[in-house]
């Protein structure tokens, strides 16, 4: 699930050194999202084209073997976008026309888009209320005799339900491919989202909770399917000039791994502080009139790519008073994927999904927020006029 938001990514050059502080004349808006680009990534970017080596060179390389740790896997594999990741891994995968791949509608349209580039037929399913991902008793009244796979999205940051879903497909005999988009370092029961299926994918797209300006990568244990994704971004070669099979160019540029490389090193550290901003939000909002702050499994790490919270009534008119009071909160998503154009033929009925396009509202929750920006968010929350 790769999201796209322009007109909520600027990024901003900020100094190594610069404190959360954030001064009081630059403090009238509070973004919903604010990508960091600072002098390291700055320097590295700079290293890599004074070097001459720029695309799929030592860098990419590096960034593989050092996001395999983050992942769990024995291999990654770099390509140019998210998207990019989730089409090239379907097709490692074998999944092809006459397949069907079970997807929750309550993603952005990347998840059903990379079914239907391999020339499969994506298969809706419903979430489950509380972590915003796909329910594993839907998907198994969904398994036809044409499911080849299954496509679990971990939302917003919380882990889809793994355990469930990955004995459901052993037991059906299913592959799973696991979008973690949005989920770099969310965990089931301890073990890293990406882990679990054939093949996991990330998203270093800017509004990440790490990025390298644009890029993706695929991780898996199957040594096979890392050769055979590597061949598919490279024109089908290993050797110059040798293909071996119909491949397409979506490698990704040394420039994007140097800088994903530092932003990695600071993943652990971000994410830490994601995590301690939900908390200062949980407390400050219980008992917010009009407003459910986001649940957590028991058995599940939340890295909060989003902090989501339902507002059951008068949720547009929420948006509206937030961003005039100086809080930058966004709608993801508006529009359930089996609602939009290109799925509308698909009949579906998925009422959870429905009720969360109708109540979902993300707040701010990066790293950048000071505990005034944290406060501030608090009492524009609690400050929301009753819906009429």
């Amino acid at each position: 699930m790769i999201d796209r938001a322009p007109t909520q990514c600027e990024v901003q050059t900020v100094p190594e050194n610069a404190e959360r502080h954030v001064p009081d004349q630059q403090r009238e808006f509070i973004p919903p999202a604010k990508p960091h680009i600072g002098e390291a990534e700055i320097e590295a970017a700079v290293a890599v084209l004074r070097s001459g080596r720029v695309v799929q060179g030592p860098e990419v390389a590096a960034f593989e073997e050092e996001f395999a740790k983050v992942s769990g896997t024995a291999e990654c594999v770099a390509v140019n976008s998210g998207t990019s990741a989730l089409q090239l891994a379907l097709l490692a995968m074998g999944i092809g026309p006459g397949d069907e791949v079970i997807v929750p509608s309550f993603s952005f349209a990347a998840s059903a888009n990379a079914v239907r580039l391999v020339g499969a037929e994506p298969v809706f399913a419903d979430i489950e209320p509380g972590t915003f991902c796909v329910d594993p008793a839907h998907v198994e009244a969904l398994i036809g005799p044409k499911t080849a796979a299954i496509m679990p999205v971990h939302l917003y940051g919380h882990p889809a339900d793994m355990t469930r879903l990955t004995a459901l497909a052993e037991r059906r005999s299913l592959a799973i491919l696991e979008d973690a988009c949005q989920a770099h370092g969310a965990q089931v029961e301890g073990r890293p989202v990406g882990s679990f299926g054939a093949a996991g994918t990330f998203s270093f797209y800017p509004t990440k909770n790490m990025h390298a300006l644009e890029g993706g990568m695929v991780s898996t244990d199957d040594p096979k399917l890392a050769r055979t994704l590597r061949l598919l971004r490279n024109q089908g070669m290993e050797v110059r000039y040798q293909n071996e099979i119909v491949g397409a160019n979506m490698r990704m540029t040394d420039v994007s791994a140097a800088i994903g490389r530092v932003q990695l090193t600071r993943l652990g550290e971000w994410t830490e502080q994601r995590r301690a901003n939900a908390a200062h939000l949980d407390k400050g909002l219980a008992g917010a009139a009009g407003v459910v702050v986001p649940p957590v499994a028991p058995w599940a790490r939340h890295i909060y790519h989003q902090y989501t919270v339902r507002v059951p009534e008068g949720r547009d008119a929420a948006l509206e008073q937030l961003n005039a009071a100086g809080v930058g909160s966004a709608v993801y998503y508006p529009v359930p994927i089996h609602r939009l154009a290109p799925y509308a033929h698909i009949e579906a009925d998925l009422p959870e999904t429905d009720r969360a396009a109708a109540e979902v509202l993300s707040l701010p929750i990066h790293p950048a927020l000071s505990e005034g920006d944290l406060d501030r968010i608090v009492e524009a929350v609690h400050s929301l006029e009753p819906a009429q």
